[in-house]
């Protein structure tokens, strides 16, 4: 029976180029096409063979805690822009910059600023009267 073309990523080697390329930074689609392969079937792979879906785990766990690593350091020794990612991502709740709303509630807000198209609409009779007996503004 002829081998799959996954087994030779299915050894020690295979598994530390492919935790390399996944802490270099490489998106799952180049990492595909470093194994010569379709990302669709790096895709398939990592459903039906574990071990490759965690080397690429792996791999880019630990990038990500170097970037975080880094990006904590910065904060720390006074980078602002630093300090704002950190805290708008880990505590939006307390630092996010906009408030949310929910949907009915955009719905409404944009209803209240809408133009209308008559701004004298909505004035009695009475009220237009006494805007057109007003003495005009000097100027």
């Amino acid at each position: 029976m002829a081998k799959g073309k996954y087994e030779k990523w299915e050894t020690e080697e295979g598994f530390i180029l492919l935790q390399g390329w996944a802490r270099d930074g490489l998106s799952n689609e180049q990492i595909a096409q470093n194994m010569g392969i379709a990302a669709a079937t790096l895709y398939s792979w990592r459903e039906g063979h574990p071990e490759i879906l965690e080397a690429i785990k792996k791999g880019k766990e630990v990038a990500d805690y170097e970037m975080e690593n880094a990006l904590y350091e910065k904060g720390i020794r006074g980078d602002v822009a630093a300090q704002i990612f950190w805290l708008t991502n880990r505590r939006p709740e307390k630092w996010q910059n906009r408030q949310r709303m929910d949907a009915k509630a955009v719905i409404e807000a944009q209803a209240s600023l809408a133009v209308r198209s008559d701004p004298y609409e909505e004035l009695t009779s009475d009220e237009l009267r006494g805007l057109l007996a007003q003495e005009p503004p000097s100027g």
